[in-house]
């Protein structure tokens, strides 16, 4: 059974950076694709980065792209999500999520990912 659990989230000032990082059991890091999503209140969850299982090639959301760095760690079986120059709008809780065979037209759909974290809660304040 695969379990995600994501560590990290905070209260942060706009500018200030922040590492989440998501831990994976279960499941091989590198033999699934990983990715982080967010929710903010009254929002629908949205992707934020991925990272493709095998090839690690990452895809970004075009608002944190630049800022937002997804890398994994497989012999630690971590994924991470560097967060840098935060912004308010950042503020949102995020997930870490899981997948070993969706496809790439799917990756930044919610919906393909088979495995969630319960979720992180960052808060950025201006």
């Amino acid at each position: 059974q695969v379990q995600l659990v994501e560590s990290g989230g905070g209260l942060v000032q706009s500018g200030d950076s922040l590492r989440l990082s998501c831990v994976v059991s279960g499941q091989t890091p590198n033999s699934m694709t990983a990715a982080w999503f967010r929710q903010a209140p009254g929002k629908d969850r949205e992707f934020v980065a991925a990272s493709w299982r095998s090839t690690g090639y990452t895809y970004y959301a075009d608002s944190v792209k630049g800022r937002f760095t997804i890398s994994r760690d497989s012999a630690k079986k971590m994924v991470y999500l560097q967060m840098n120059s935060l912004k308010s709008e950042d503020t949102a809780v995020y997930y870490c999520a899981g997948d070993a065979t969706l496809i790439l037209s799917q990756v930044r759909n919610s919906g393909a990912y088979d495995y969630w974290g319960q979720g992180t809660q960052v808060t950025v304040s201006s």
